[in-house]
């Protein structure tokens, strides 16, 4: 009964910490992007404009929570819940440190893949159930996507799988121990980290609600705490990426033998990600947004080859006795 309490009060402090992380990030997002535009960013709410996201937050949430009349309300309402639960469930799986995690399931990769393909279910939804062209549009845009680079994202991640024998994400950051796999799977990460990119539906990849091209995508009819769930999916999205490139490429919590020492594994951990966050963000402002058959292309004529030729290569390294 005990372990039961500790374990639904680990739940809850994660869930009440990843939320305000995907608010703050709009604030950090726009603070980096204003750096590197070299103008001012947000700077008038509180010191550094930090309180932008409680501003933010607050517009959101007073807002009128309208649904067209021309809509089907109950898909209408149910789909921004869909993408928000699948991102927060995919948490679930992610060892933040050698004692902390949700769940250590034996197949924890396959669940988050799992997870990841069940959330394009919330795109698809939206964009029909809101009976407006630009919204269908949007959203078979982010079905093609989202199908078509999912494929790439598990094949990336099997070199890995053959590489450490395990699923377990918590086994794979301890097969690491010797050296990260960043080491002897790079074409798998960059696959890996091209497809995440795609899966988050971020700039350069965000076709799927271009504002130049369909107003808001999938999301045009939204508004109000309906629209704020998108976001948040969209943020802890960014945030679940950067947790999985860090578990299976870069050791997750772990840190060579002469820096193990001067901080905790979940700093560690956390640093890792903030790194990858930076990343995202700063490659918002630095590539434009392809055309959607170009983006197509690129995943099958490009991606897929990378992908099989890395999982045949890893194989055979591993047969030969090269990997242990």
């Amino acid at each position: 009964m005990l372990e039961l309490l500790f374990k639904l009060l680990e739940i809850t402090v994660i869930i009440a910490l990843l939320i305000p992380i995907a608010a703050m990030l709009v604030w950090v997002e726009r603070r980096m992007i204003g750096i590197w535009q070299d103008r001012l960013g947000p700077n008038r709410v509180g010191p550094f404009g930090i309180l932008q996201s409680l501003a933010d937050l607050l517009k959101i949430l007073g807002k009128e929570d309208w649904i067209p009349p021309f809509s089907d309300r109950l898909v209408f309402t149910i789909a921004p819940v869909i993408g928000a639960v699948c991102v927060l469930m995919s948490f679930a799986v992610i060892p933040f440190s050698p004692s902390i995690g949700v769940s250590d399931l034996n197949i924890g990769l396959l669940f988050f893949l799992a997870m990841a393909s069940l959330s394009v279910y919330s795109v698809v939804l939206a964009g029909w159930a809101s009976n407006s062209k630009y919204a269908l549009l949007g959203s078979m845009r982010a079905a093609a996507q989202t199908v078509s680079y999912e494929v790439f994202m598990g094949l990336s991640v099997m070199g890995v799988v053959l590489l450490t024998g395990s699923f377990n994400l918590r086994e794979i950051v301890l097969a690491q121990e010797s050296g990260w796999l960043i080491q002897t799977q790079f074409l798998g990460f960059i696959i890996f980290l091209i497809a995440g990119i795609a899966e988050s539906h971020r700039l350069p990849f965000d076709l799927p609600e271009a504002e130049t091209e369909l107003t808001a995508g999938f999301h045009t009819e939204y508004s109000g705490l309906k629209f704020a769930l998108f976001f948040l999916g969209e943020y802890l999205s960014v945030t679940l990426i950067s947790a999985m490139s860090v578990v299976l490429f870069f050791g997750g919590w772990l840190m060579p033998e002469p820096f193990a020492s001067w901080l905790p594994p979940l700093v560690w951990f956390i640093l890792k990600i903030l790194i990858f966050v930076m990343f995202f963000i700063l490659l918002r402002t630095s590539l434009p947004r392809p055309r959607f058959d170009q983006l197509l292309s690129f995943g099958w004529k490009y991606m897929l080859p990378l992908a099989l030729i890395n999982l045949l290569v890893t194989a055979a390294f591993k047969l030969g006795g090269f990997y242990g």
